[in-house]
């Protein structure tokens, strides 16, 4: 094969960089001592006199461009500099892409359309690096896919008598997918499908698919919305069998549920969540003690006593790793028999919790604590609006404990800023909906003390959980846990979003991380309300490190906590089930739990969640698209909040819908992008459009299937 593959390398330079790469491999496995030839030939097993001419050449002629050095005549090594690179493949709207190097110290890889040989966005590649000329950015060819990042792609299909194909709705897809009538799988033309990659021929154009599931029509709402779930990977039923396994689970507590766990049942109990909420994750006891101090237990629904461990409810779950929430529907972790079921701590029934319970004084320190399995019978379901009105009012049912319990997160509140935290508080879009699941509405969902009550609480717990785990394992006993951390912001980022946020008068103090997080919170405070609040809050949002799950003991710099994790929603989270599995082992004094096995599984989470914030995304942007194509013509008031080279996003000030004015469309000038500055300048007046101005826009055009929206610039 090798000797075909020289014979033919000749025609078709790709070959030849696949040689070259052969060569490297045999270098690099060889610790990169200096070989001949004939020693290439050798470990490649090639005897073949002619074969063995063309290695020479090979080498003779990239010794010559640089990849590889002669430190003697006739012996060849690799140049120190790396002249393949793995990394993940970005592509570019012109069907360009860059490659992402795995390794962060590495710069990112320019590769044309070209040269991509049928890779997509997301995959993972091998990349050849061409010898660099002065002043170029880093190009190369990938040379081998090793990962498909997916096959399975969401589009509408269009059939002719002798043919179909699918337009895919992913922007970062270029190919159409070719389907033979054979592999229609009862497809119809228009209809909106999933669609699997099974070939993509050498020299083809366009891979070759199957339709693997129907979705429905275009622009229903069930449509679109299980098209966005497919598109980011998330099964839209649970398998039977693990249906199976929940349906045989008994509502039933017996005598035995009972064994080693506290009684709250005749302690006040509460729960308090949305007003259409059905899984209750979370519910909070408060009883006065004689000392004067307070209890307050905040219980979590015991979901690993109902999931076991490589049960097929666990594997599911594990698979999930987190509910998904849609603008009109929930997409449940676990069957609904559990998540709004068995595992729901409804009002007026008997629940099985894990909880951390706490005696607190009339300035909210913390006099003991306590964590282990209790159950509980919860009073009363609050909505948000409900317990709002009581903290407002001052009256209603269980006042006199909803009243106690505010005004104590109010301290523990101002302690947490105190100490560091930074408070984010972005705006929450909501839409009104028809009974088709149409946007007849749209409005901002405001954060009032009852949310803000219920956070404070399930904060205490998750800080106090992470810290027990963290002393128990001081000194020789390690103990494996999944922590929530949170990196310190990259100060580069940070600095040139202080300068952007200083245009607007706000100062970012960067001496410490105290001082960046106090002068953080007094423009979140002073912004709150103001126009420009969503944009700078966004930014900030952006120069900050993401949230992850880890086994490595680290801080969490949002919440300024030295140890925090994930305790309070098992329902709707996998990695706080794991939370509760490795606490319970841990307070039963079993050794401690694999941290590679736990490991993976964070990372896992840590990437589910980002997917299920994609697709969460990904249906708002749908509803803002249906809602302003009743909009089309006309005019709006909004927010410039983002610039790219092809044209700037500006955010609708009365109805939070984003869309993008492209720089062709502006007529007056031609614009450029200033990336440093954040805005876009006409290069003959010199006009500026700058993140955060105010500017009036049309509603252009509305595209549906890719959920974008034009706008144009109505210029005075």
């Amino acid at each position: 094969m090798i000797h075909i593959f020289i014979m033919a390398k000749k025609k078709t330079s790709h070959l030849e960089l696949v040689l070259i790469q052969l060569i490297s491999d045999v270098l690099e496995k060889n610790s990169n001592e200096a070989l001949n030839y004939k020693q290439v030939s050798a470990k490649l097993n090639i005897t073949d006199p002619e074969a063995r001419e063309t290695i020479l050449e090979v080498l003779k002629e990239q010794s010559r461009k640089g990849v590889f050095l002669e430190p003697e005549k006739g012996k060849f090594r690799l140049k120190d500099l790396k002249t393949f690179v793995i990394g993940k493949v970005d592509m570019t709207a012109d069907g360009s892409a860059f490659v992402v190097p795995e390794d962060e110290f590495e710069k990112d890889i320019f590769v044309s359309a070209r040269k991509l040989h049928n890779a997509l966005n997301g995959d993972t590649v091998k990349v050849y690096i061409y010898a660099k000329k002065s002043g170029r950015k880093n190009e190369g060819e990938v040379v081998e896919i090793i990962t498909r990042a997916k096959t399975d792609f969401i589009g509408v299909i269009k059939i002719s008598d002798r043919f179909a194909f699918v337009n895919i709705d992913d922007r970062k897809m270029l190919h159409d997918i070719f389907v033979p009538l054979s592999d229609l799988n009862g497809a119809k033309n228009g209809q909106k499908v999933q669609v699997s990659i099974t070939d993509w021929p050498e020299g083809a154009k366009n891979p070759i698919g199957r339709i693997t599931t129907i979705l429905g029509e275009q622009g229903e709402n069930n449509t679109e919305m299980n098209a966005i779930l497919a598109q980011f990977g998330f099964p839209l039923v649970f398998p039977p069998e693990v249906e199976k396994e929940a349906n045989a689970i008994p509502e039933e507590i017996t005598v035995a549920d009972l064994k080693g766990r506290k009684d709250f049942r005749e302690t006040v109990t509460f729960t308090i969540d949305p007003a259409d909420a059905k899984d209750f994750d979370d519910a909070i006891s408060f009883k006065t003690l004689p000392n004067g101090n307070f209890e307050i237990g905040v219980h979590i629904a015991d979901v690993s006593h109902y999931v076991i461990p490589n049960s097929h409810l666990d594997k599911e779950a594990y698979s999930r790793a987190t509910s998904v929430y849609l603008v009109d529907r929930v997409i449940p972790m676990l069957p609904e028999r559990l998540s709004n079921g068995v595992c729901s701590l409804r009002p007026n029934e008997d629940k099985l919790c894990f909880a951390a319970v706490f005696e607190l004084d009339d300035k909210a320190n913390i006099i003991t604590e306590w964590f282990g399995r209790t159950v509980i019978h919860s009073n009363r379901r609050f909505s948000y609006e409900e317990a709002q009105e009581v903290i407002e009012n001052k009256e209603g049912d269980y006042a006199d404990e909803i009243l106690k319990l505010n005004e104590l997160a109010y301290i523990l509140r101002d302690r947490k800023f105190k100490n560091g935290a930074i408070s984010f508080e972005s705006t929450e879009v909501k839409f009104k909906l028809d009974e088709t699941g149409k946007p007849i509405g749209v409005y901002v969902k405001e954060r009032k003390d009852a949310h803000k009550l219920i956070e404070d609480f399930m904060l205490l717990a998750n800080k106090k959980v992470a810290e027990f785990i963290a002393k128990k394992g001081k000194g020789k006993q390690k103990y494996t846990f999944v922590y929530r951390s949170h990196d310190s912001p990259n100060l580069e980022n940070l600095g040139n979003f202080a300068l952007f946020a200083a245009r607007f008068g706000y100062k970012i103090n960067m001496k410490s991380d105290k001082e960046i997080a106090k002068s953080l919170n007094y423009l979140m405070e002073d912004v709150e309300g103001k126009k420009e609040q969503n944009v700078l809050t966004q930014l900030a949002i952006r120069s900050m490190a993401k949230a992850v799950y880890t086994t490595k003991k680290t801080s969490h710099y949002g919440l300024a906590f030295d140890h925090y994790t994930h305790f309070t929603s098992p329902i709707r989270r996998y990695p706080d089930v794991m939370v509760h599995r490795l606490l319970a082992a841990y307070l039963n004094n079993e050794k401690s739990a694999n941290e590679e096995e736990y490991e993976i599984a964070s990372s896992h989470s840590s990437t589910m969640e980002k997917r299920a914030a994609d697709a969460e995304r990904a249906s708002i942007k749908y509803k803002q698209a249906e809602y302003l194509e009743e909009n089309i013509g006309n005019t709006f008031l909004g927010i410039i909040s983002g610039v790219t080279e092809w044209g700037m996003y500006v955010e609708i000030i009365e109805n939070k819908c984003e869309g993008m004015i492209r720089l062709r469309d502006i007529s007056d000038d031609f614009y450029v992008l200033d990336e440093k500055n954040y805005c876009i300048v006409g290069q003959r007046k010199k006009k500026k459009y700058q993140l955060g101005d105010e500017v009036k826009v049309k509603v252009k055009k509305v595209d549906l299937a890719k959920r974008q929206i034009d706008f144009i610039l109505v210029q005075d």
